[in-house]
């Protein structure tokens, strides 16, 4: 009876056209219990993480709370990689808070639901797919940054609780422990630590992350310990989600308030998300599912926002947790998701029990397996460039957001391969041997903005005989940059009386030519190779190959 209901659930998974779903074979009873018991682990690892970053938000703690079960499940069911997890996190707190100081709560349920409508679009327009034009430097410094920011956030947890301002990394607090408290909190924090490194070495039955919290946890309630708990950032305690129209005016003041926001919170979410999709699917050796994932997110978003949730994103932190617990399939998310559900309505004052220092320690081994250590060594056998790239992206995560550090480092990347390949023409120039007193100039490199100067400096147009040609069989007109600096080196050409023809062009250059006016003749030369012949820039005449 068991395995016919295990078979029928994963038969449910795999009909869905869920990415990422075990085999029949593989889904076992101890398959579920890892799972299982990987979704508890990363379920208490969220629990303190959607407190502080609803504070950062300014915010009610359930808000943050709900906002991680929710997008948790939706993201678990229909995501696009099995195995992550989605919930409140910092890097959309901090752009949050401004809109909920000015305007309130309410105009956040608003711009969260506006932000899943635009990821949503983004999905379904298969805009996804741009992220494999993140460089892998631009990866390796969003992964440094992003483990600099778990580390700083729960720094937050070795001071007291206090009103002062929040670095943006985690919650609002006051002095820095001091004495016996902060010796106890890096003790246990150590202790835990050690548990998490220990246990895979023993047994392999419960996940590490789970068994050093439930030891420290044992310790520090069994003897009685003063130590910081989750109940001291504030009570779980609540009840489901209810369903809840933003009660905002349906006005276009209304939607010039909460788009400028929205928008960037799509967009710093779909980053976040996408890179963690990466990143987890490189663990996995899972790929694809992009856009789904981007659909799946807005969903979830929307969802929240109509029941009183601050919007999320995948979280890479909770997610490096669960697929290093074992958690392989959609099951751990689900797990995750009901799991902090039940912690809200039914085992509040247990969960508010958990000394934070269990807490820290697991987030701290994060950080450890999240940080790319082999970038510090290769930084001096990989060009300048791309060292630097690293460095930009994790110094601005930090500061800023993921989403600004992405786009300056994609930004950057760009401009300097820009660089490179506008140094790459080059030119042969020798005299025709179909067409005696013709001379060829054979090109070698893109044609494109970057390159366009370099290009016109190496023809002689007032030296040049009456007929001159331009092979392109190594190179390709890029853009419009190249485009215009042929029409101006016709122009110069045609002031002296001279015929500049162009060969070799690809079908996509002649249409870019085409386009622009400067080719009135197409030509049916070589159809199957899209090689054309020789043509004049300045008649459109085609003539005979060279």
């Amino acid at each position: 009876m068991t395995k016919s209901i295990i078979s029928a659930f994963a038969e449910h998974i795999s009909i869905a056209g869920m990415t990422g779903a075990p085999s029949l074979v593989h889904f076992t009873p101890g398959r579920i219990k890892t799972e299982t018991l990987s979704g508890l682990t990363v379920a208490l690892a969220l629990v303190p993480e959607a407190v502080a970053f609803a504070f950062v938000a300014g915010v009610h703690p359930l808000v943050g709370l709900y906002a991680a079960f929710i997008v948790g499940l939706v993201t678990a069911l229909i995501g696009g990689r099995a195995g992550m997890i989605s919930g409140a996190t910092g890097a959309l707190a901090v752009v949050m808070v401004a809109l909920v100081a000015e305007h309130g709560v309410e105009y956040l349920f608003a711009a969260v639901v506006l932000m899943g409508v635009m990821q949503m679009a983004a999905g379904i327009f298969r805009l996804g797919k741009f992220i494999r034009l993140v460089p892998h430097p631009v990866m390796l410094g969003f992964v440094n940054g992003l483990a600099i920011v778990i580390l700083l956030a729960q720094l937050s947890q070795f001071q007291t609780p206090g009103s002062g301002e929040s670095t943006g990394h985690g919650m609002a607090n006051g002095e820095w422990l001091t004495g016996m408290p902060l010796i106890l909190m890096l003790a246990l924090t150590g202790l835990t630590m050690a548990t998490i490194w220990l246990t895979p070495k023993l047994t392999k039955a419960i996940p590490a992350p789970l068994a050093g919290i439930a030891i420290v946890g044992a310790i520090v309630i069994g003897l009685g310990l003063d130590v910081p708990r989750v109940g001291d950032l504030a009570s779980i305690k609540g009840g489901l989600p209810q369903l809840h129209v933003p009660t905002v005016p349906l006005t276009f003041e209304t939607l010039e308030i909460i788009f400028p926001y929205a928008l960037i919170l799509a967009a710093i979410g779909l980053i976040e998300s996408l890179l963690t999709l990466n990143l987890v699917g490189e663990m996995t050796g899972k790929r694809g599912g992009a856009s789904q994932e981007c659909v799946a997110q807005g969903a979830a978003n929307v969802i929240t926002g109509f029941f009183g949730g601050m919007g999320g994103c995948a979280m890479i932190g909770q997610s490096m947790i669960n697929v290093r617990s074992g958690g392989q399939t959609r099951l751990s998310g689900i797990a995750a998701a009901l799991f902090l559900l039940s912690f809200i309505l039914f085992a509040s004052d247990l969960i508010e029990q958990i000394p934070l220092a269990a807490l820290v320690g697991v987030m701290f081994m994060v950080v450890i397996g999240t940080f790319a250590w082999r970038s510090l060594l290769i930084m001096r056998k990989i060009p300048l460039t791309d060292a630097f790239v690293i460095l930009l992206v994790t110094g601005v995560t930090v500061q800023y957001n993921l989403a600004i550090a992405v786009i300056v480092g994609v930004i950057v990347s760009a401009l300097a391969y820009a660089w490179n390949s506008a140094k790459r023409i080059r030119i042969i120039a020798r005299d025709s041997v179909r067409e005696p007193g013709a001379k060829v100039y054979e090109i070698e490199g893109p044609l494109f903005f970057g390159s366009t100067t370099g290009f016109a400096e190496l023809f002689d147009p007032a030296s040049d005989p009456d007929v001159v040609i331009i092979d392109f069989m190594r190179s390709r007109i890029v853009d419009q940059s190249g485009l215009q600096v042929i029409e101006d080196l016709a122009t110069k050409y045609e002031a002296l009386g001279k015929t500049l023809r162009l060969r070799h062009l690809t079908r996509d250059c002649h249409e870019l030519l085409n386009r622009a006016g400067q080719l009135l003749v197409d030509s049916d030369d070589d159809p199957d190779y899209q090689v054309a012949a020789d043509y004049s820039v300045r008649t459109g005449i085609f003539g005979p190959s060279q």
